[in-house]
């Protein structure tokens, strides 16, 4: 992966991450309903587990090319462009003009926070 620019690297290991993040955070509500909340628990753990195998390098490897700022902009913008498609196709839910607005906002975050 180092053959990739810094930037390429860094959203990368974050949609990854965010992948992983997504079904530890979600997942269980739709798969382990019926079983006990500390079953969940400890499923989303070994989930979230591997997220931070991801999520820690990516910042690592963004930070310096990114400021701090930058990178939860992209966090958050990459949480949402996961997160749609995962209640959509996963999870049933159906797509909302909410979302627009949403990812509209992040749009204005990410200028704000890219534009110096």
């Amino acid at each position: 992966m180092s053959a990739l620019p810094v930037p390429l690297q860094t959203i990368a290991l974050l949609v990854a991450s965010n992948v992983f993040m997504t079904f530890a955070w979600y997942a269980h509500l739709k798969d382990l309903a019926s079983r006990p909340w500390w079953i969940a628990a400890i499923a989303s753990w070994g989930i979230a587990f591997f997220e931070y195998l991801l999520q820690v390098p990516a910042n690592r490897i963004g930070y310096g090319h990114f400021t701090l700022p930058q990178l939860k902009i992209l966090q958050e913008v990459i949480t949402l462009s996961v997160f749609v498609p995962f209640a959509m196709l996963y999870m049933g839910q159906s797509l909302k003009l909410d979302y627009l607005w949403a990812a509209l906002c992040l749009l204005g975050a990410v200028y704000f926070a890219f534009r110096s």
